[in-house]
């Protein structure tokens, strides 16, 4: 089950402020899509690692979500692709990701086409 943070959450998760999280979204650092009955922003609490010294944005999340752009995704098929299981994977993208698997989720996102 996906935790997902309101710009707020996901600010406090990364010590930052608000306009900070707001900057990263339109930079493509960080992906959101709408949810919920007021249509605000939700971002998948998996697109950050919280547990290091320092929270950061999962780190091979931008070039993942260009690619997946690139092939015409728009910012909702990026955020679900990523949280769906995927066969070949053995896991959702996100958590291959969230392992090391850069190459593999990309080499996958590649067949989209």
């Amino acid at each position: 089950m996906t935790e997902w943070l309101s710009v707020p959450e996901c600010a406090q998760a990364l010590g930052v402020r608000d306009s900070r999280v707001r900057e990263l979204l339109r930079e493509r650092v960080l992906i959101a899509t709408r949810r919920g009955p007021n249509n605000a922003l939700a971002i998948p609490a998996d697109f950050l690692l919280t547990d290091v010294p320092k929270p950061h944005v999962l780190p091979t999340l931008r070039g993942t979500a260009t690619v997946l752009a690139d092939l015409g995704l728009d910012d909702d098929a990026i955020v679900a692709w990523l949280l769906e299981d995927n066969a070949e994977l053995g896991s959702t993208p996100v958590a291959a990701l969230r392992e090391g698997r850069r190459a593999p989720v990309r080499r996958v996102a590649q067949t989209l086409l």
